[in-house]
């Protein structure tokens, strides 16, 4: 079930039976039959009443809040899953620094061949020569991961193979959207803009399948715990980004989404995206999450979003085996 968006600034959330209504002004923006939402996320200046929040809890339907642009501010969820033992065995493997730098090896790995496959997949046809010592740094850097004995020289080698990887990928857009680099803090151009968004996105999927599996988000190994950070579901995202990566390169290449629909702001926000291209990524990214792929490890074809809880539970699976042989998300 794919989750209710709502970005009309100034909307509120009704409850109308077993519907879920969208209203603005005493006018009806939209309706969703409960069953068919998995969660709710609200884009800013949006309202819910008493009653919807009632229902939501009883359900367990979570309510996501971002920010008009889409950064996260947090979510509404109902009692906390009881899954104290598993939590502590992953409070103990996370204090094994041996653990924890596997894992986070696995999971840097993960990122940097699904970001090589993508930039592979696009670069049959083109041959290009800069792509291509892209797609080599990248071999070379998931290499060099697993040869790393510390979290700082892994991440230093991730970070170093994800500057190559987006020198490469600025090559596969128009001209027209004249991206350099990746940039954030703020985003100071509309792709900057774009992946900051869809990554918020990601997380937030991978935040609920953390949860879902009874783990604590905010207990990561290749994200170093900090307050208020989910550590674990950034963990998990990061063999998912190069879906993201693909959602924005596909938006912006096919004129689902121009560039004239961003408008100039403030030192804040160098750049505001406007609700038309919200929208149609929001609506790119979901059908994205929908598409059936093949899964690794079980040899099944699921939802992508399905992949990214699998991925969740397969974390559990490492900490109760006390294994960190955990085998990343690979696409072809």
């Amino acid at each position: 079930m794919p989750p209710l968006y709502i970005v009309e600034q100034g909307a509120r959330l009704h409850q109308e039976g077993r519907r879920l209504v969208v209203k603005k002004d005493e006018g009806e923006l939209s309706s969703a039959p409960l069953v068919n939402v998995s969660e709710v996320v609200l884009m800013g200046n949006i309202g819910l009443t008493t009653p919807v929040i009632k229902l939501l809890l009883g359900e367990r339907i979570d309510v996501v809040f971002l920010t008009e642009d889409g950064d996260y501010c947090g979510r509404l969820t109902g009692p906390a899953t009881p899954h104290v033992l598993l939590r502590r065995k992953q409070y103990e493997c996370q204090s094994d620094a041996r653990f924890g730098l596997s894992m986070a090896q696995r999971f840097a790995q993960g990122k940097l061949a699904n970001a090589r496959v993508l930039l592979q997949r696009h670069n049959r046809e083109r041959n290009d020569a800069v792509i291509g010592a892209a797609v080599e740094a990248l071999a070379q850097a998931i290499g060099r991961a697993e040869r790393t004995t510390q979290l700082n020289a892994l991440n230093g080698v991730e970070g170093a193979a994800t500057a190559a990887y987006f020198g490469a990928w600025k090559r596969l857009l128009k001209p027209e959207w004249r991206f350099e680099k990746r940039l954030r803090r703020p985003p100071p151009d509309p792709i900057n803009v774009l992946l900051s968004f869809g990554y918020t996105l990601l997380a937030r999927t991978a935040h609920g399948a953390v949860e879902a599996a009874g783990l604590d988000p905010y207990a990561g190994f290749l994200h170093v715990v900090e307050y208020n950070r989910p550590s674990l579901a950034l963990d998990l995202m990061e063999e998912f980004r190069a879906v993201v990566d693909g959602v924005v390169m596909w938006s912006v290449n096919s004129g689902q989404i121009a560039p004239e629909e961003f408008t100039a702001g403030d030192a804040a926000r160098p750049v505001v995206m406007g609700a038309k291209a919200k929208r149609a990524f929001i609506l790119a990214y979901e059908r994205r999450m929908d598409e059936t792929i093949l899964h690794p490890r079980s040899g099944e074809r699921l939802t992508v979003r399905r992949c990214v809880q699998a991925q969740a539970r397969a974390i559990v699976d490492c900490i109760q085996r006390r294994s960190p042989d955990y085998m990343p998300m690979a696409f072809r």
